[in-house]
């Protein structure tokens, strides 16, 4: 595709996002502003210190959900394209996509059957982290996610399940401190 074609295309889905997103604070690791994490080595196992001194978990670790979510998918740690199943959820349940990456580039996550779509900007030296809450029609429903990664940006995800945000009724997105 053209740079002018993937221009439209990325504009367009953000078009398509900004009435689906919103930003809440549910997840302890969100309720901090963005503040980027520094690691010493790019494959340090260990988790890195983070504002305030606290551990940052490494990317090898899959994102957690809160208290009360549930499991419904999770992949383990993987380097560029792979695509996974999840679990259907109970009716009036929000779905919950968290990403957790690090390597240069940009991870374009796409989650079907709710038809949505969002890109996470991942950097060499920092783990990034997003949560991503649809609360949307067919939301309950088994899927699949497909993740679009180059092979220099490892990655983890998990699905989950949970009661959508209150007021919120189009979903939400939560910012983990450490990611861009």
């Amino acid at each position: 595709m053209s740079r002018r074609t993937l221009a439209g295309l990325g504009i367009a889905c953000a078009a398509l996002l900004v009435p689906l997103t919103g930003c809440t604070s549910a997840h302890p690791e969100a309720e901090r502003p963005a503040q980027p994490t520094r690691s010493p080595e790019p494959d340090a196992a260990a988790g890195t210190a983070g504002p305030g001194g606290s551990a940052q978990p490494p990317v090898q670790k899959p994102p957690e959900l809160d208290a009360g979510e549930a499991l419904a998918g999770r992949q383990n740690v993987t380097s560029g394209n792979a695509s996974f199943a999840f679990r259907e959820g109970r009716k009036g349940d929000a779905l919950i996509v968290a990403v957790r990456c690090r390597g240069a580039g940009v991870v374009k996550v796409a989650v079907r059957p709710v038809h949505v779509s969002f890109p996470l900007k991942c950097l060499t030296d920092e783990v990034s982290t997003v949560y991503n809450q649809v609360a949307v029609g067919g939301a309950d429903r088994s899927g699949v996610v497909s993740v679009e990664a180059p092979s220099s940006v490892r990655w983890t995800m998990t699905i989950g399940r949970g009661a959508p945000e209150p007021g919120d009724t189009h979903g939400g997105s939560r910012v983990a401190p450490n990611s861009v």
